[in-house]
């Protein structure tokens, strides 16, 4: 296994350590929710470092690998779905901002694996790109948010946090949804699944 394909391997391990850092504050004791606040960070940086890291190795010395190109997309799927559940539990993403997310990445999976069986690549477009950078951005701001709600007491600023999160999740399901319907009609129009039985 190469070093794009460790990297991607180490984000799928910080998937589950995410999850149960967010899970320590659920004890509900001040330090509890100072602790599980730190490691989340530490754990999201780990977790989008590698990401960064990865793809542009496997780009620069030219390590792309057929188990990388099915990985990365997977860690990605996994990585981002389980930070949105973590954030929907905590009350600051929507629900149906959610499974919008969900429906579109589980879609999106399925028609990738119809494409890579007919041998086609996946159309990049511009909400694609959209998506990706509001996945990051929400994710980093509600990271911020949780950090920075264990150290200062609660107040006004909550309220205003919060309806700027629901902004920024609002455009990255606007963003995701749109993505897919771009997707599904360059697929359409490629007629690339044209010749799969049925």
């Amino acid at each position: 296994m190469n070093l794009p394909n460790k990297l991607t391997v180490l984000r799928l391990i910080m998937v589950p350590v995410f999850f149960l850092s967010y899970c320590i504050s659920l004890l509900g004791s001040e330090t509890a929710i100072v602790v599980s606040a730190v490691m989340m960070f530490i754990t999201y940086a780990i977790a989008e470092l590698s990401d960064l890291l990865d793809g542009k190795i496997a780009r620069k010395y030219n390590l792309v690998t057929d188990l990388g190109k099915v990985m990365d997309p997977f860690a990605d799927t996994l990585s981002h779905l389980t930070f949105f559940v973590c954030f929907m539990s905590r009350g600051i993403m929507p629900a149906w901002a959610f499974i919008i997310i969900m429906w579109r990445e589980f879609s999106i999976l399925f028609l990738r694996m119809l494409m890579m069986r007919a041998g086609k690549a996946m159309p990049a477009n511009i909400w694609g790109k959209s998506k990706t950078v509001f996945y990051a951005l929400t994710s980093i701001l509600s990271i911020v948010y949780i950090v920075v709600s264990a150290f200062v007491a609660p107040g006004e600023w909550n309220g205003t946090c919060e309806t700027v999160l629901y902004v920024f999740f609002a455009l990255a399901a606007l963003a995701s949804l749109m993505s897919f319907i771009t997707y599904l009609s360059a697929v359409f129009k490629s007629k690339a699944l044209s010749g799969m039985t049925r």
